[in-house]
């Protein structure tokens, strides 16, 4: 959708914008659901218009953002295709998104728990190093919102993963924050499933409250071992449920 688009339309920037955002997440879904493979081929930009009722130009633009995640290649004379999944880049919160939705498979819960055992116990050292006394109090609101969900006053695992979201904020290392929207993606398959191999509804808000107490006190060992717990916990978890107890954890 060009200027002139947007004027007889009356779709602003932000509008359009959006438009590309649903176009690109229909597209990217319909990728790793496998309806487009690099064997079955990949629609002509004139079908994908006809399709959406978008103009050429919001197309062009959900299609550059599928190809900035590795899932389609455009190419002069060849078109754009549709790249294999070893291509595809599994550190972008869509693409994560879309795989867990696709199927469920423990194996990538548990990668990904694994992955979290390299950063989370580190983040949750540093943010009782680092923390501002505004993040600690996120800290402690999660915390209070995970005790509000015991009571039926909250949503249980808005306020997990808001816990871990502001500990990952507060350590205040700029690399480790962009894993936030990462693991937010993945905590809202896992932590459900995680829930119900434990046999429980929701995590335990003392052990979590156990961590911010650390990351509070400015206990950087405690906070970062405590954190390790809960994480090693799940992964335990996953791999018992996963059949594959000779796995090596962390």
């Amino acid at each position: 959708m060009d200027s002139t688009d947007a004027q007889r339309t009356g779709v602003g920037d932000a509008g359009r914008m959006n438009v590309t955002r649903t176009i690109a997440n229909d597209i990217g879904r319909a990728i790793v659901t496998q309806c487009y493979t690099p064997e079955s081929g990949f629609p002509f930009e004139a079908q994908l218009c006809e399709r959406y009722g978008a103009s050429r130009s919001v197309v062009r633009e959900a299609v550059k953002m599928l190809t900035a995640k590795g899932l389609l290649r455009a190419r002069q004379r060849a078109g754009t295709t549709v790249q294999p999944e070893e291509h595809w880049n599994l550190l972008d919160p869509d693409v994560l998104r879309w795989l867990l939705e696709r199927d469920f498979s423990i194996d990538l819960l548990i990668d990904f728990t694994e992955m979290r055992m390299a950063i989370e116990p580190r983040a949750a050292g540093l943010a009782a190093e680092t923390a501002t006394g505004p993040q600690r109090a996120l800290i402690l609101r999660a915390v209070d919102r995970m005790f509000a969900a015991e009571n039926g006053s909250d949503d249980p695992l808005e306020a997990d993963i808001a816990f871990h979201r502001a500990v990952i904020a507060a350590s205040n290392n700029r690399f480790m924050r962009q894993f936030t929207e990462l693991s937010e993606a993945t905590l809202r398959f896992s932590i459900r499933r995680t829930n119900a191999y434990a046999g429980v509804s929701r995590a335990s808000a003392v052990d979590h409250q156990r961590v911010a107490k650390a990351v509070v006190g400015g206990d950087s060992a405690a906070a970062s071992g405590l954190m390790r717990d809960l994480i090693e916990g799940a992964l335990q978890l996953l791999l018992k449920a996963g059949g594959d107890p000779k796995r090596a954890s962390f």
